[in-house]
C-alpha cells in the first residue's frame, strides 16, 4: 500500500521541480510560494522514506533515487492520463481522436469517401486509421481500441453488443494473370478448376471465409499454393502466375493490366457483404454518430451507381 504522504499533487510538485531545476521557478509556475514546493518535497521523502536530494545551500541537487522517481512517475502519471481520457469517452465526454478500422481492400475507393465526408462535418477530427483482418478488428474494436470498423458482414456483428449498417455487396470472382488464356473469357465454371493451385488469406480475413464457403458450394476442394497476409500481395501472387484466387470485385481495377476478373459460373448468390459496426453502447458518441450518417450517405450513392 502507498504511504498517505504520496499524492499526485506532491507528484506534480516534485516533477515541476526536477524540470526548472530551482524552488522559485517551480514555485511560480505552479502559482505557490517556494516554502511550499519545499514542505511538498520534503514530505514526498518522508512517504518514500529515502532522500531524493541533497542540500547545498539554497540548492537541492537530485540525488539517483530522485532520476528514478521522476523517470518512474512520468511514465505513470502518462497511462493515467490515458486512462482518464479513455474513461472520459467512453463516459460520453469525447475528443478529436477517431480511431476507425477497416479491411486493406476498402482503401481502394470506400475509405478515401468516407474520410473525406467526416473531415468536411468536422475538420479537427485527427483520424487514425488502422488495416486488418475481419478478426483483428472486431478484437481491437470490442477492446476499445477501434471506434468503428469496416469489415464483411459475420454471425458475430448480430449480437446485441454491436451496431451495423450495411454498405454494399459485392460479387465474389475469379481472379487469373492477364497473361492468362483464361483472361479472354467473362465466366467459367469452378468445377474445371479442381486440380489448378489456388492462393488464399490467411485464416481471420473475409475473403478467406468467403473463398472457403465458395469452393464448398462448387462441391471441389483446391490445392491451396500459398497462404498470404494483405489482398495486395495476393493479387501480386495472382499476376505472377503463382496460383488463382476468389476476390471480390472491388479490386477489379488496383491491378490493371497484370490480373483480369471472371464471373463465376452459379455462383450469384455468393456476395460479400460490407458493412460499418460499432459497439451498440457508443453508438451516441457524435463522433461515430457522424460516421454512421456519411456511411448511410456512401451506401445510398453505392446503390445509385448500381
Amino acid at each position: 500500500m502507498f504511504d498517505e504522504m504520496i499524492t499526485l499533487k506532491k507528484l506534480e510538485v516534485f516533477l515541476t521541480f526536477m524540470k526548472v531545476g530551482t524552488l522559485s521557478e517551480a514555485a511560480e509556475k505552479l502559482q505557490l510560494s517556494s516554502v511550499s514546493v519545499h514542505r511538498a518535497i520534503h514530505s514526498l521523502e518522508e512517504g518514500l522514506k529515502c532522500p531524493l536530494f541533497r542540500q547545498e545551500g539554497r540548492l537541492l541537487t537530485p540525488l539517483p533515487s530522485a532520476r528514478v522517481l521522476e523517470e518512474r512517475v512520468t511514465q505513470v502519471l502518462n497511462d493515467l492520463q490515458d486512462g482518464i481520457t479513455s474513461t472520459r469517452e467512453v463516459a460520453g465526454i469525447y475528443s478529436n481522436q477517431f480511431k476507425l478500422g477497416a479491411l486493406y481492400s476498402l482503401t481502394i475507393s470506400t475509405l478515401p469517401q468516407l474520410i473525406a465526408g467526416l473531415k468536411r462535418r468536422k475538420s479537427d477530427l485527427n483520424i487514425e486509421l488502422s488495416l486488418g483482418s475481419n478478426a483483428s478488428l472486431l478484437g481491437k474494436l470490442r477492446s476499445f481500441e477501434l471506434d468503428v470498423i469496416l469489415i464483411s458482414a459475420e454471425k458475430t456483428i448480430d449480437d446485441v453488443e454491436y451496431t451495423h449498417l450495411p454498405l454494399f455487396e459485392d460479387e465474389l470472382m475469379l481472379a487469373v494473370s492477364y497473361d492468362s488464356p483464361l483472361a479472354n473469357n467473362s465466366q467459367i465454371k469452378l468445377e474445371d478448376f479442381q486440380h489448378e493451385n489456388f492462393v488464399t488469406l490467411s485464416d481471420g480475413f473475409a475473403t478467406s471465409a468467403d473463398t472457403k464457403k465458395v469452393f464448398q458450394q462448387a462441391g471441389i476442394q483446391p490445392n491451396i499454393a500459398m497462404e498470404l497476409g494483405d489482398i495486395f500481395s495476393l493479387m501480386s501472387m495472382v499476376s505472377g502466375g503463382v496460383g488463382y484466387a476468389i476476390l471480390p470485385r472491388r479490386v477489379e481495377h488496383v491491378f490493371d493490366n497484370k490480373i483480369k476478373l471472371l464471373s463465376i459460373e452459379n455462383m450469384s448468390d455468393m456476395k460479400q457483404q460490407v458493412v460499418m459496426v460499432c459497439l451498440a453502447s457508443r453508438e451516441r458518441d457524435p463522433r461515430i454518430l457522424n460516421c454512421i450518417v456519411e456511411c448511410r450517405n456512401y451506401a445510398r450513392e453505392y446503390k445509385a451507381r448500381m
